[in-house]
């Protein structure tokens, strides 16, 4: 104990004496700050088409399915990573600390498969012109880069570069009251403050944050006061997922802290009324939501229930809401009206977006969902048990559906030529979940095998009849695979 304590120290002490003139660490007043300048990374932020709030429009998530070659991340490492290494030096193959290689920037290489089955992730030091490398703890690059894993340490600064291109010298309004000041120069000393919400502040500096919360914001108010929020934008790399941004840490997102003056944000006092009002889907509804980066249509079930957590005006009378789902908390999305359907005075408006049309006030019934299956549902994955509703609930709707007897298979595109299978039974439970090599559009594994026990089953049947024999009894479906 007393070597992980000594350890633990010399460690941060290291840290705090690593270099500090990084264009990228920047500081509130009050603390020498350096000068702000950066390449841009334009080439890895597409614009998103179809988004139309601010975040959506200019920062895109990047799983590590869809990190390409060039992407530069920092090394940002906690106080838990002290005691851990991260990378490993290519040439000589030994650990290298964490402390270390502090503020060094890492360019993205891309991926290799080992011989000894391991993989690792490669990366340029652009500071020392040296390669490092990541190995993932288990399987392989396609089992892991779906997560919200990503490599521990790095902070992507694609986003900080975005970031410090819009914002700085714009006005912003607070969200929160919860901010930061720093308190020293030569470390991540930092003071807690409170200020009041709807401040006018322009924005000073963007520099690097942390790994979860990788971009840093410095703002300053009217009476020349600093303070800093440190948000994930795009969360690509932070290391979270989309649930885990609620209650304490929603401020650790851009919408959460900061808003943009020049944004049409004015909500009626009527519509205000429903802000963190609880309701319930009336109807079948489809519902937009993100999960493992990417922005994904959902068919909601009836009596799911929600908490309204913001209303944003978009267009033609039409509000974005955001919507916590009370038993997952999982985020949604739902473009609706609030004025009652009148088609004569609107054609722009449909009567299945009307907001009483598909929802009702209140909880409604509860579904009934284990814990195990809630928990399941956040993180966007599929287990056995769960019905058709929670499939979708958890990964959205298939791209396409195999029905062969009393087995119903439905198929998920993915990312390099992978395709999931989730296979239910004759009562809509989902007995199996495989990944596989493949298209939706091709035969499932398990469809194949359900038409060969139906010939099966109708060979015998046929027998029987031949012989003088009744033709009887169900079709052969097999029992879930264990």
């Amino acid at each position: 104990m007393k070597r992980l304590v000594l350890l633990a120290v010399f460690a941060f002490a290291l840290l705090t004496v690593t270099a500090q003139d990084s264009r990228y660490i920047v500081k509130t007043k009050g603390v020498k700050k350096t000068a702000v300048e950066a390449a841009h990374e334009d080439a890895f932020q597409e614009v998103n088409p179809g988004a139309t709030d601010f975040v959506g429009r200019n920062f895109r998530f990047y799983s590590m399915c869809d990190w390409k070659e060039g992407m530069r991340f920092m090394v940002i490492p906690e106080k838990y990573d002290l005691l851990v290494s991260t990378f490993r030096d290519a040439a000589t193959q030994k650990e290298v600390g964490n402390g270390r290689l502090r503020h060094k920037i890492m360019i993205y290489k891309g991926h290799e498969d080992m011989p000894n089955g391991r993989v690792h992730i490669n990366f340029l030091c652009e500071d020392e012109n040296r390669d490092y490398y990541y190995e993932l703890p288990n399987g392989t690059f396609d089992d892991y880069c779906y997560g919200k894993m990503g490599v521990p340490t790095l902070a992507f600064l694609g986003d900080v570069d975005k970031a410090r291109d819009l914002l700085l010298g714009k006005t912003l309004l607070t969200r929160s009251q919860q901010f930061r000041i720093d308190t020293e120069y030569d470390g991540d000393g930092y003071r807690d403050i409170t200020i009041d919400k709807n401040k006018v502040v322009e924005v000073k500096a963007v520099g690097v944050g942390t790994r979860s919360f990788p971009v840093k914001i410095i703002v300053e108010d009217e009476n020349g006061e600093q303070f800093y929020q440190n948000v994930a934008i795009s969360k690509t790399n932070s290391g979270m997922r989309d649930d885990e941004f609620v209650a304490d840490n929603e401020k650790y997102q851009f919408y959460g802290s900061f808003e943009l003056t020049d944004d049409n944000m004015a909500v009626s006092y009527d519509v205000k009324d429903y802000l963190n009002a609880t309701v319930h889907t009336k109807v079948v509804t489809s519902m937009s939501s993100k999960g493992s980066g990417k922005v994904r249509d959902i068919r909601v079930p009836r009596f799911t229930g929600f908490v309204i957590d913001e209303i944003k005006p978009i267009k033609n009378n039409y509000f974005t809401l955001t919507l916590r789902e009370t038993e997952s908390r999982r985020i949604y999305y739902k473009d609706v009206y609030f004025n009652q359907y009148n088609e004569d005075a609107d054609s722009t408006v449909v009567k299945e977006d009307f907001f009483g049309y598909i929802f009702a006030m209140g909880e409604g019934e509860s579904r009934s969902t284990s814990k195990e299956t809630r928990a399941a549902i956040r993180e966007g994955r599929v287990i056995r048990g769960m019905s058709k509703d929670e499939v979708e609930m958890a990964v959205g709707e298939p791209g396409n559906k195999v029905v062969v007897g009393d087995i119903e298979v439905w198929l998920y595109a993915r990312s390099n030529g992978v395709v999931l299978d989730i296979v239910f039974n004759a009562k809509g439970v989902v007995t199996e979940a495989k990944a596989r090599l493949g298209d939706v559009n091709s035969t499932p594994p398990a469809a194949i095998v359900a038409e060969k026990k139906v010939k099966k089953s109708s060979n015998k049947s046929t027998n029987k009849k031949n012989v003088g024999g009744i033709i009887g009894g169900t079709m052969e479906t097999g029992s879930p695979i264990e």
